[in-house]
């Protein structure tokens, strides 16, 4: 055994895991950690499938990484995990169910995380396997730290995650064992509020969650309502001991009044009459607890609906309403909806039925309502930013059509409104909900004037992302736009150079952000500068002429026609010479050629400049160690231009005359 403390002590639970639990092993002891930082505890809970045998073949396999622990069985993964932490030495815990197993570098990726941000717990990506369903809203982006409260961390409760074992062992955290299901959640729910900071890597598979063909799974296998009802009023007196009143415990009651309840609906289904009346009672009087009024606004209008019903314990409806839900999925075609005074209402069962009287809010999908955007067209000429493409709201029939453009800036959060003109999209619609919506009005245009865009005048340094506020029949969503694009819609950043008032040069920069792709001017560079755009290459004499000294190089500015790009050049006397660029057509290449013969003699420096009062310069490049003197004459005399010396790295060229005398010692010195 590792005297060593190590970094990761991986644990596993193990019952009848055959043949998984053998990919499952392997997966960790070919991390790219190394072995010699991890451990592995694997706790055999009464196996009789030869998972036993398995993980001591494993043990031998790998010498000195694995730990096998034999016990009877305890009915459950709770005791087993906790008997593994109970042996675990390593700085982090991770716990592996023996039926799923690892991305080869998905330790190394999460300790680095833990560590670089100081944090307790790291979530993983994982990825379902023979249709395993996973949480995934948490795995959007990265997330260096986070907390419950601000993130959707909290609806992934599984203790599959990377641990700091010392939060562990400082609050006396393990899993408790009278919960047949669901026993991960109060271990994991109570880690993530004393979590000083939760990390999630999401741009990874770090887990690979399988869904047995024997359907060995904990929750496959464990059926009814009853274990589900053990676990939930255990959930919510947590959050009523540990979490204060507010939009914190709010946040956190949403997984459970949403997520759970749903799945104890899903398995009264399957059981008699009286059952049902039963756990109905007992999951109305659980939910009164947690559930008010005020919540409403967090909860979709189906989950409004779906709780209405529980509470006022409305059985016949409930199964009904749960039916309708098996359908919607499988069917995959959104419910219809009534628009009426600025809402929309869904049409799910008994909207506005007489005999059975719930109240229009539980229907109210007005900000539910998806919005759809695709933009076909997005580009910068001079100063008029040109917009096309096509944008609607699900299942509102484009009607009485009010979208328009807002430019809004990012800090000030100053914004203009401007109109677009709206085009037919006959056929839109037909591809998505077999075809029941038609949105035949969706399609938008814009040129946009940036120079008038500010009512008038032209729009203020900053960063200006784009929005469509989508309007059909009096209701109104706003979305940022070009996340969803065509082919040619590039989203790399495009630099323009234009002139503005009084003709003073401005960069303008389309560009899309990350990571979600939407488009974003950035006017006055504030993220995306010019000079970056502007490389100058190696000066060289030019082959026509030896005293032509020809600097070349790229622009990869995507507009700059009416601003004038040069080379200046600046002698030690104050003098100035200002040569022009030429730039290649068709290309981003360019060139000024400097007759060194029209130079004065001293001393001189040079710089590239951009705009008619130099507004963007860069230092010309040193010349090149190799380049020869020119040499000429000028009214019979000698001159001559070279690299000057001293300058720091720096364009330097002396021109001077040659002194006769000097020359002549050069020549016959022995």
């Amino acid at each position: 055994m590792k005297m060593v403390r190590p970094t990761v002590s991986v644990i596993v639970a193990a019952y009848n895991a055959m043949p998984y639990v053998t990919r499952s092993i392997s997966s960790v002891a070919e991390q790219t950690t190394g072995r010699d930082v991890l451990e592995v505890i694997a706790v055999d809970d009464g196996s009789t499938d030869g998972t036993g045998e398995e993980l001591e073949r494993l043990s031998a396999l790998y010498p000195g990484l694995i730990r096998v622990i034999h016990q009877e069985n305890s009915g459950g993964p709770s005791a087993p995990r906790n008997v593994g932490l109970d042996h675990a030495r390593g700085e982090f815990v991770f716990f592996l169910d023996a039926d799923d197993h690892l991305g080869p570098e998905a330790l190394e990726r999460m300790v680095a995380m833990a560590r670089r941000n100081g944090t307790d717990i790291v979530l993983g990506k994982m990825v379902g396997i023979g249709g395993r369903s996973l949480p995934m809203s948490m795995f959007k982006r990265n997330q260096p730290k986070t907390d419950v409260y601000s993130s959707r961390v909290y609806w992934a409760l599984n203790p599959l995650k990377l641990f700091r074992r010392e939060l562990l062992e400082q609050h006396g955290l393990r899993f408790p064992t009278g919960l047949p299901i669901g026993e991960d959640q109060p271990f994991t729910a109570l880690a993530y509020l004393r979590a000083s900071g939760i990390s999630v890597v999401a741009d990874y598979d770090c887990l690979f969650c399988t869904l047995r063909d024997d359907g060995g799974n904990t929750t496959v296998r464990t059926t009814g309502s009853e274990p589900r009802l053990r676990f939930l009023p255990h959930m919510i007196d947590l959050l009523l001991a540990n979490v204060p009143p507010g939009p914190g415990r709010d946040h956190l009651a949403h997984r459970h009044l949403t997520v759970e309840v749903q799945n104890v609906l899903s398995h009264l289904m399957l059981e008699p009459r009286d059952q049902q009346e039963k756990t109905l009672a007992r999951l109305a009087e659980t939910v009164a607890l947690i559930w008010h009024e005020g919540m409403n606004d967090r909860l979709s209008a189906m989950a409004r609906l779906r709780l209405h019903l529980v509470r006022h314990e409305m059985l016949d409806e409930v199964v009904e309403l749960v039916r309708f839900e098996r359908e919607l999925a499988r069917t995959e075609v959104s419910t219809p909806v009534l628009i009426e005074n600025g809402h929309a209402y869904a049409r799910y069962p008994f909207f506005r039925d007489p005999a059975r009287p719930v109240p229009d809010s539980c229907y109210d999908v007005t900000a539910q309502l998806g919005v759809r955007h695709h933009v076909a067209r997005a580009e910068l000429r001079g100063t008029t930013l040109h917009l096309a493409g096509h944008a609607y709201l699900h299942r509102v029939e484009t009607r009485d059509v009010t979208t328009e453009l807002v430019l809004r800036e990012r800090d000030s959060r100053t914004e203009y409104r401007l109109p677009v003109t709206h085009t037919g999209t006959p056929a839109l619609g037909a591809d998505e909900d077999q075809g029941r919506y038609a949105y035949r009005r969706a399609g938008f245009e814009a040129a946009v004037d940036l120079a008038t865009a500010a009512a008038g005048e032209p729009l203020a340094d900053g960063l200006w992302d784009m929005c469509l506020a989508i309007g059909a029949q009096g209701i109104t969503r706003e979305v940022r736009i070009g996340s969803k694009r065509a082919g040619g819609v590039s989203g790399r950043p495009a630099t323009h150079i234009v002139t503005g008032a009084g003709d003073a040069p401005r960069a303008i920069t389309l560009h899309t952000t990350k990571p979600y792709g939407n488009l974003t001017l950035d006017i006055g560079e504030k993220k995306h500068r010019v000079t970056p755009h502007l490389v100058i290459g190696t000066a060289r004499w030019s082959a026509d002429d030896p005293t032509e000294l020809v600097i070349s190089g790229t622009s990869t500015l995507a507009e700059h026609p009416d601003v004038p790009l040069t080379i200046a050049l600046t002698a030690d006397t104050g003098v100035v010479a200002v040569v022009p660029v030429l730039r290649a057509p068709h290309s981003d290449d360019f060139a000024a050629r400097v007759n060194v013969r029209d130079l004065a003699a001293g001393v001189w420096t040079g710089e590239l400049r951009l705009g008619a009062r130099g507004e963007w310069t860069m230092p010309l490049p040193a010349l090149p160690k190799d380049l020869a003197p020119a040499k000429w004459r000028h009214r019979g005399l000698p001159w001559y231009a070279r690299s000057a010396s001293g300058t720091g790295g720096r364009f330097a060229l002396r021109v001077a005359k040659t002194e006769l005398v000097k020359a002549i010692v050069r020549r016959v010195k022995p």
